[in-house]
This record gives C-alpha cells, sequence and structure tokens, in this order.
C-alpha cells in the first residue's frame, strides 16, 4: 500500500511539473524523453535551434547524466571546444525493468528542477 502511494505522490509531482513547463514554453511535454530533452538544451547553454538527430541524443544523455549526477552515478568530466558536457560514469547504475527506469528518471528530473531552479514540486 506504501508503494502505490508513493507511485501517485510521484506521478502527482510530475503532473504538477508539466504543467509548469507548459506554462513556460507554451506546450506540454509530450513525455520524459521531451523532459530530458528540454535538460539536454538547458545545459548545453547555447539556447533553442535546429539540432540534428544524433544531437538531440546526445543532448538526452546530458541530461540523463546531469540527473543523475545527483545521486552520484556520472560527475562532469570536461567540456569540449563545442561547448558539449561529457561525463563520467562513477558508479554502475542499477539493473531496473523499463518502467522502473522511468520512475528513477522522473524521480531526478524532479530534483534537477527542484535544485537547479530552486522551485518547489511537491
Amino acid at each position: 500500500m506504501a508503494l502505490l502511494k508513493k507511485d501517485l505522490d510521484l506521478e502527482r509531482r510530475w503532473s504538477k511539473l508539466l504543467t509548469g513547463l507548459q506554462d513556460i514554453f507554451g506546450k506540454k511535454p509530450s513525455d520524459l524523453n521531451a523532459v530530458l530533452f528540454i535538460i539536454g538544451v538547458q545545459e548545453l547553454g547555447k539556447g533553442p535551434h535546429n539540432f540534428s538527430k544524433e544531437e538531440k541524443q546526445d543532448l538526452m544523455h546530458i541530461a540523463v547524466c546531469k540527473v543523475l549526477s545527483f545521486s552520484g552515478f556520472y560527475s562532469l568530466d570536461f567540456i569540449d571546444q563545442d561547448g558539449w558536457p561529457h561525463w563520467k560514469l562513477l558508479k554502475k547504475l542499477p539493473h531496473l525493468d523499463s518502467a522502473e527506469q522511468e520512475k528513477m528518471l522522473k524521480i531526478h528530473v524532479l530534483d534537477y528542477f527542484e535544485d537547479e531552479f530552486e522551485i518547489d514540486i511537491k
């Protein structure tokens, strides 16, 4: 029963985040990947522009590394000559099924917005 309450709380917080992002961007992110893309663009720091498919994948990787850095899985290694951050894996990621992976990422994404932007998503 406690697990169900925890899942409902996560989904309520996630929905609140998506609504907040809709207020900022004028469009509600469709899923976790869309939110990761937003984080990747933010972390790259070059502002919005047309990214290639490969760059979009790289932006999502940047976002995953950034949000998981809060739990010590990654640390920023260096920023290359084009301004793209590169991350180093510090500890092995747990083996989770896809639903658990998504839940773990959502929790870390919420932490990212709370920590980086000092907003309370309760």
